[in-house]
């Protein structure tokens, strides 16, 4: 079966996951996991890109981004994972691909999944027993949304700017969600709706985005289609 082509919509939330050829380690040193941080806040500002939340594990890294151009996303990922592979190469004295294959993404509706998809993300190191809590990770983007390291690779989307009136509310508010975590039914649909290119969302959503594109947006139902009386 021929795969399908990404879907990018400016202005609606994209989850973005890479992977290591083989689930090999992508980063080698602290230096590697800086490197790449700083080709993403290059290349989002050029191509235009909002990045909300990302977390940078031993082998992927999630993203959590809005576009405000269609070709916004594919132009920065494209940008970032050649520089970094010439980077890492060179450093490693290696030869060769380094990512598997082309990046997976897919739209999420705000309203409905976007901060879980912040907290699924700053949860990715305890799932993996990195750490015991997110705020321990020096890789992802919950400390800046926990006050205590200022980020400038981010921008806050507007539904975290809405948890509170001040710093200190939002913070206590984002943490608190974050603390009670998601559960595993999200959890797995958002990791499959990326790796799958589903949108994830209410069916009114995912209804619209099919208005906007040509390119299926959700999975097809099983079976034969349904026939419609003509009696």
């Amino acid at each position: 079966m021929a795969r399908l082509p990404r879907l990018t919509v400016p202005g609606y939330p994209h989850h973005i996951i890479q992977r290591g050829n083989n689930r090999q380690a992508i980063f080698q040193s602290s230096e590697d996991f800086q490197t790449l941080l700083d080709m993403f806040e290059e290349h989002a500002r050029e191509f235009e890109v909002a990045i909300h939340a990302y977390v940078l594990m031993s082998n992927h890294f999630h993203l959590l981004a809005t576009p405000d151009q269609e070709h916004s996303i594919p132009k920065m990922m494209q940008a970032v994972g050649r520089r970094y592979v010439r980077y890492f190469n060179q450093r490693q004295a290696r030869t060769g691909t380094l990512w598997e294959g082309r990046y997976k993404s897919s739209l999420i509706q705000a309203e409905r999944h976007l901060l879980a998809c912040m907290a699924y993300i700053d949860l990715n190191p305890v799932r993996a027993g990195m750490v015991q809590q997110p705020i321990d990770y020096p890789w992802s983007s919950h400390t800046h949304y926990m006050g205590t390291r200022s980020n400038r690779i981010l921008t806050p989307h507007p539904l975290y700017w809405a948890l509170g009136n001040t710093p200190f509310a939002r913070e206590a508010a984002y943490g608190e969600l974050v603390h009670r975590g998601i559960t595993q039914p999200d959890a797995t649909a958002l990791t499959e709706s990326a790796l799958r290119g589903w949108a994830l969302g209410e069916p009114d959503y995912v209804a619209d985005l099919q208005r906007r594109t040509d390119r299926r947006v959700s999975k097809a139902r099983a079976g034969r289609p349904r026939l419609t009386s003509t009696s």
